[in-house]
């Protein structure tokens, strides 16, 4: 067979985590998962990890790893949050690559990816180079083995990006069929028009470049790649296998079908598109209808017989070239009436200014301790990957050879540090939206701001004055904010941290959290000095001294605190540096013999003559602390809520019992009652380790008789983790029939508050529980073990319940 089919998906998150936390804090807009990784991680990432062949009935009867069949590329960002965040998954991208290897003659399915996906035609060469070496790095550290090609950023190329490319050893890239100018024959002397399209597909195209180094380009099928990130094709796996293979002329010669999207279409973007992908591979290879491939392997059986030159500048995602990413081009994705993109050239002058301000500040002091301070930048990705001390400590120790005091290695981390964040600030999304308020622009502005503040530290100069100037000249549609000036006043200036507001979310925090001696806290390691706890009633006062040092820069601190909580939310703090034993004991001893007199306005006062300034309160924590301090009040509350509620319902519930015989509508007051008290015993229910299955059909059964209206939402998303942590259960005792009952009865009274839980981890669980040990048991029963027999009879009821194929 000479006909190969390669489908390739783009998979990329922007980086999301809090330039001064080195995490990504709670994103309301994601619920009812904590943030955006994370819930595209369930809708799509996780999936094609797991996805399902089903049967005519919708029953599962496989369930395969996507990733080892296809082409893949996964933004290193994103995996350096899934390796900490989602490390089942990441086992299994790595795994897949392993398994693609075995399957494709030695070539892996992942590619590379340029960093933080920036718009490499719009960097300066030195950072096209930083940009390329540290996607090549962190693609060795994951998955073992140097990449054959490499993904860029929207596509964008121009000749001295893929000279950069070819420099580091990228065999290919991938690119859009408009973005070709000429292509002909080796050896031919006459290049043909390809542009507009004009170009064909199923083959690989050499591209000679200035230096005399090459790179091959495969120029996806844009028709069906089109087709399938917005026209629906992923709606059945057979047509869209068989409008894939339909490409393939009918000449007998090699033939390469390939297409790429965005690798979210699959689940997250088309809702079990990574299904229709699935049984699309599955269909092409048992009716034979092309031989599965990726890149690197078909590079190899077939080189390229044609070359290309390209059409500078451009990308898949722009028909202007690259102008969405730097001028109100026209391009947006859908915006309201009288908006425009005005603003994104103003915000990349602003940026780039930021970049060749912080040039100089870079050169001349990294020049005191190295001869080639951007090499140092390159090698720089060794940390970023790990932040452990112990690889820092070997860093500084290879690439340093003079003794380095501890301000040195300060100042050091700082300044790589400041370029790190240099780079982040150019991260593709901060431009590709129609609203300069887009969360991608705010992140970017956010990074911006990290790496002046860390010059800033090390230069004494200011640098906010000018940058806000330049960012007010980036205009807002919306009446909210007039420019990213204001964008960075409102929203990412009250952000900003340094050790002294570290400290105080430490200190706040500790009257809610029991912090051991040594604690960890986001990128900070914390060390309790002193601490001590006074209550009086409602009234708390926490009081002591800590340290902290940053993982990131190695700054260290020490400063004192003294909190007084009144009850819920309110709070006041003092943090300042810590200056002496004697100056700690005089502020100790006024504010507790204070506190222990009830005088709370005298507290106040003494915060207000020892820290001065330095007085924060609930609204200093962070973002995730916040939610959890404020759960944690709100619980109180609902309590009391809850007991009225429950009083009313319980009193009335003859009443409404009456209305429902004689076919009357529950008035609003009683209805809202009624699904307030079945909602709550739902939740209540699916969150405690083993669901009280009794408890639950007295639920249901009062939810059908009043046609409760349930918080489908929720109760989904809480059914399908308490589903999942039953089978967890079940891996670990998988002998335990009781629980496989418990799990049966569960499944069966789900069905009848026709919700849809995402049972995907339980089943995936299953299908591992079946491999294992169903073979084994099957064999013992069939000797007449009764154990054996009860076991597979319980567990084939189980398999069934999770609407899997026995």
């Amino acid at each position: 067979m000479n006909k190969y089919l390669c489908i390739h998906g783009h998979f990329y998150q922007p980086p999301r985590e809090n330039p001064w936390l080195n995490e990504v804090e709670l994103q309301d807009g994601a619920y009812p998962y904590h943030d955006w990784n994370e819930r595209i991680t369930a809708e799509c990432y996780g999936r094609n990890a797991a996805s399902r062949i089903l049967d005519e009935e919708g029953r599962i009867v496989d369930i395969v790893n996507n990733y080892a069949r296809i082409s893949f590329n996964f933004g290193p960002t994103l995996l350096e949050w899934m390796e900490k965040k989602a490390p089942q998954v990441y086992e299994a991208i790595l795994q897949a690559d392993k398994e693609s290897q075995e399957r494709y003659g030695g070539h892996g399915s992942a590619l590379a990816q340029a960093y933080n996906h920036t718009i490499l035609p719009l960097s300066t060469r030195r950072d096209m180079e930083t940009q390329v070496i540290w996607g090549i790095r962190d693609f060795e550290k994951r998955f073992g083995r140097e990449p054959e090609g490499m993904w860029c950023g929207e596509t964008a190329v121009n000749t001295e990006v893929l000279e950069v490319m070819a420099e580091q050893g990228i065999k290919f890239t991938i690119l859009s069929p408009y973005q070709a100018l000429h292509i002909r024959k080796i050896g031919s002397r006459d290049w043909k028009d390809a542009t507009d399209a004009k170009v064909d597909p199923r083959r690989p195209y050499l591209c000679k470049l200035p230096s005399g180094k090459e790179i091959t380009l495969f120029f996806y099928h844009a028709g069906i790649s089109q087709a399938v990130a917005f026209e629906k094709l992923l709606n059945n796996g057979i047509v869209f296998a068989n409008r894939l293979t339909g490409s393939f002329s009918e000449q007998d010669k090699p033939e390469l079908m390939h297409i790429a999207t965005d690798g979210e279409t699959y689940g997250h973007h088309h809702h079990f598109g990574e299904m229709a992908l699935t049984y699309a591979l599955h269909h092409v290879e048992t009716a034979k209808l092309a031989q599965l491939t990726v890149y690197g392997q078909y590079l190899e059986l077939f080189p390229p017989e044609y070359e290309a030159e390209i059409i500078e500048n451009t990308s898949w995602s722009c028909s202007h070239g690259v102008e969405r990413w730097r001028s109100n081009c026209g391009c947006n994705t859908g915006g309201r009436p009288g908006w425009n993109q005005k603003w994104r050239g103003p915000l990349r002058e602003t940026f780039d200014w930021v970049r060749d301000t912080l040039v100089p500040v870079y050169e001349a002091e990294m020049g005191n301790y190295s001869d080639d301070p951007w090499e140092l930048r390159n090698k720089y990705i060794e940390v970023i990957g790990n932040r452990s001390e112990e690889n820092v400590a070997a860093f500084l120790k290879v690439n340093f050879k003079q003794n380095l005091g501890e301000l040195d290695k300060i100042k050091i981390l700082k300044l790589l540090e400041m370029q790190y964040h240099a780079m982040l600030m150019y991260t593709s999304c901060g431009w590709f939206f129609d609203e300069v308020t887009d969360l991608g622009t705010i992140q970017d502005i956010s990074y911006a701001t990290r790496a002046l503040q860390l010059a800033s530290s090390i230069t004494g100069d200011d640098y906010k004055t000018p940058f806000k100037e330049k960012l007010s000249q980036a205009k807002s549609n919306e009446d909210e904010y007039e420019s990213a000036g204001d964008i960075y006043d409102k929203l990412v200036k009250p952000a900003m941290l340094d050790l002294l507001r570290v400290g105080v979310h430490y200190a706040v925090s500790s009257l809610f959290t029991r912090y051991p001696r040594k604690s960890h806290i986001y990128c900070y390691q914390a060390t309790s000095l002193h601490h001590e706890e006074f209550e009086a009633g409602r009234h708390r006062l926490a009081i002591g001294q800590a340290a902290l040092k940053s993982e990131l820069t190695w700054e260290t601190a020490e400063f004192t605190y003294a909190v007084l909580h009144l009850g819920d939310q309110q709070m006041f703090g003092g943090v300042r540096r810590l200056q002496n034993e004697a100056a700690y004991q005089s502020m100790r001893e006024e504010i507790v013999e204070s506190f222990e007199r009830s005088n709370i306005h005298e507290i106040i006062y003494l915060q207000d003559k020892y820290f001065g300034a330095h007085n924060y309160s609930f609204w200093h924590l962070f973002r995730d602390d916040q939610r959890k301090i404020l759960t944690s009040v709100l619980q109180k509350t609902l309590s009391s809520v809850d007991a009225l509620f429950r009083r009313l319902y319980e009193s009335n519930y003859p009443l409404m019992q009456a209305l429902k015989q004689l076919h009357m509508s529950l008035p609003s007051e009683l209805k809202n009652i009624d699904n307030y008290v079945i909602n709550t015993d739902l939740k209540a229910i699916f969150s405690s380790p083993v669901p009280d299955v009794e408890m639950l059909h007295r639920t249901i059964e009062s939810s059908k008789r009043f046609q409760a209206e349930l918080d489908t939402v929720t109760l989904d998303f809480s059914i399908a983790k308490s589903i999942a942590g039953l089978m967890y259960q079940l891996q670990k005792t998988p002998e335990d029939t009781e629980l496989m009952n418990v799990i049966i009865t569960a499944l069966e009274k789900i069905k009848e508050l026709k919700l849809e839980p995402e049972l995907w981890e339980a089943r995936n669980i299953a299908f591992a529980l079946r491999r294992k040990l169903f073979s084994h048991h099957h064999e013992l029963s069939s000797q007449n073990d009764p154990h054996s027999r009860n076991w597979c009879n319980r567990f084939n009821a189980l398999y069934e319940s999770l609407n899997m194929k026995a």
